[in-house]
């Protein structure tokens, strides 16, 4: 019984003994941590003035970077949609590097924020799907540049059609001929076919007349031969001629072309047509026109 005792005591001891060890490491080790506490803290603060005058000198070239991009794109002659994309591009980089850079010096692991940012990208890209097919359809659009700022457009899947008045880069404004704003996605525009109407500076301008067969042929054609030739807004210097375009049921369809500069495409279009209509009625040129004649016969009782 006494040596039952007596091995109690001596595990006692020895567990006492272990207990006073593990103290003394402890003490140990926090008494390592508040004598390198102070280079420690030294070390943070080195980083973090590092990381602030990274900042601040990152900030003064990205914005240098950012004005000789843009006077160098002025100077190019590019347009002013594609010159603040391109400033906001250069921008956005520039900032994503020097955080990176940033993130480095302050000893955070490049690898752990590629990981959430490439996390969150897949995120927005399943959530955004429709709008970053628009957006790539901005991009199409400024690099291509089917059309440009003050064109008229028609978009030949919807027929929605106007004067561009804003291309950004997810929706294109138009402004319709009675001043309504058409907003279509840039998708829209660069996956399907569209009509630049005014792209060009001079357009062909192609009327068609009927007269009946019992009009001066001849006479109907030199007539608006002279039409075409004493109209200012015609351009004289192109071809312009008139023909017999077809032999209808009850017309004979005389065709005119002639060139016009494209502002003034509409007005000469208009002009012309009334004044063809007031010149034949002069001459005696008879325009037909559709009509029916409805005979009776009676029933004799």
């Amino acid at each position: 019984m006494i040596g039952w005792l007596g091995a109690e005591e001596q595990a006692v001891d020895v567990a006492e003994a272990v207990k006073q060890i593990e103290r003394a490491y402890e003490r140990g080790r926090f008494q390592t941590m508040l004598d390198e506490l102070p280079d420690r803290a030294l070390a943070f603060g080195l980083r973090v003035l590092a990381a602030l005058l990274l900042f601040f000198i990152g900030r003064k070239i990205i914005r240098m970077i950012v004005k000789v991009t843009e006077r160098s794109m002025e100077k190019a002659g590019a347009e002013i949609t594609v010159r603040k994309f391109v400033k906001y591009l250069v921008r956005a980089v520039g900032y994503i590097l020097l955080i990176l850079l940033i993130l480095s010096v302050a000893g955070v692991q490049p690898t752990a924020f590629a990981t959430v940012a490439s996390s969150v990208t897949v995120a927005l890209g399943l959530a955004l799907q429709g709008s970053l097919g628009n957006f790539a359809g901005g991009l199409l659009i400024m690099l291509i540049r089917p059309f440009k700022v003050g064109d008229y457009i028609v978009e030949d899947t919807h027929k929605n059609e106007g004067t561009v008045r804003k291309i950004g880069l997810v929706y294109t404004e138009l402004v319709t001929m009675d001043n309504r704003v058409i907003v279509v996605p840039n998708g829209n525009l660069a996956n399907s076919s569209m009509t630049n109407v005014t792209a060009q500076e001079k357009r062909q301008l192609d009327l068609k007349v009927g007269i009946s067969y019992e009009s001066d042929l001849k006479e109907a054609k030199e007539l608006l031969l002279g039409l075409v030739e004493a109209h200012p807004m015609v351009i004289i210097e192109d071809d312009h001629f008139v023909y017999v375009s077809e032999l209808g049921d009850s017309a004979v369809m005389l065709g005119l072309r002639c060139w016009v500069t494209t502002s003034e495409y509409w007005k000469c279009r208009w002009d012309l047509t009334e004044q063809i209509k007031l010149t034949f009625d002069e001459k005696g040129i008879s325009i037909p026109y559709g009509q029916l004649d409805v005979h009776i016969v009676g029933r004799e009782s």
